[in-house]
């Protein structure tokens, strides 16, 4: 199969041809497989992708670039990205992984993207990795909000909360279903300064939890959209002044003289 298609997809054209074939060739394929790729792409695509964040979000701390590259090279973003360069058309996997869907599966996928990674960099040097990525997470870092990316739906909720001086939400387990080894969390997630009232289901608390912090968030678009930044703290009450000179930390008690008998 030709790989002139991918290769102009990813906008980089292979010097080595084989490198990109075997990036695309899975273990179950043959010996000649992605894995080692994969390995030095992995490395490759967390420097560049920190590297994007440096440069792009000036007034991001260490916390925070780490939390959003976290999240920009796990595998569900490099399997979305390797979907839309149609990186399963190209695979190369054994009987077994075809028959069981493996062209589709998120690891598989992931893995080759990162592996492709790899051979880019062994054929055009850093550089050319560095490019080919930039382009690939170009979409994807124009729209991302740095504040809320990375971050699960507990605490976005907590920090819309806190940001507008309001209790934090209230999560009670209402329903535990099925077996031990195969329970079923329902829990319920009460707001009351919003009278918000919404049920999650996971299967465990914390996925439970989770459920039900986002539809709790979806809730409070609708019914409070201005609850999304923080409000201003109430000024505090100008200390009065005494004589022109320095502002008293209390109030001025006056004291008057009882003339004796």
């Amino acid at each position: 199969m030709s790989l002139t298609a991918l290769e102009t997809r990813l906008q980089y054209r292979f010097n080595r041809p084989a490198l990109l074939r075997q990036a695309l060739t899975h273990r179950s394929h043959s010996g000649t497989h992605n894995e080692r790729l994969e390995f030095l792409g992995d490395s490759v695509l967390n420097c560049v992708v920190a590297t994007l964040l440096f440069q792009r979000f000036a007034a991001l701390d260490e916390g925070d670039m780490s939390r959003i590259r976290a999240n920009l090279v796990r595998q569900q973003t490099l399997y979305e990205l390797a979907q839309t360069a149609n990186l399963a058309e190209y695979l190369q996997l054994g009987e077994g992984e075809l028959k069981s869907g493996g062209m589709q599966r998120p690891s598989i996928l992931a893995d080759a993207l990162e592996a492709v990674v790899g051979a880019i960099y062994l054929d055009g040097g850093f550089s050319a990795a560095e490019t080919a990525i930039g382009k690939l997470y170009q979409p994807i870092l124009a729209d991302i909000d740095p504040l809320t990316l990375g971050k699960d739906a507990k605490t976005l909720l907590q920090e819309r909360l806190q940001g507008n001086q309001l209790a934090l939400p209230q999560y009670t387990v209402v329903a535990t279903l099925g077996a031990a080894h195969n329970q079923h969390f329902e829990v319920e997630c009460v707001i009351p300064a919003l009278e918000i009232r919404v049920q999650g289901a996971g299967a465990s608390r914390r996925a439970a939890e989770q459920d039900a912090a986002q539809k709790a968030l979806d809730r409070m678009t609708s019914v409070a959209p201005s609850v999304g930044t923080a409000r201003r703290a109430h000024p505090k009450p100008k200390s009065r002044r005494v004589g022109g000179g320095a502002a008293a930390a209390v109030p001025v008690t006056v004291r008057t003289r009882v003339p004796r008998a």
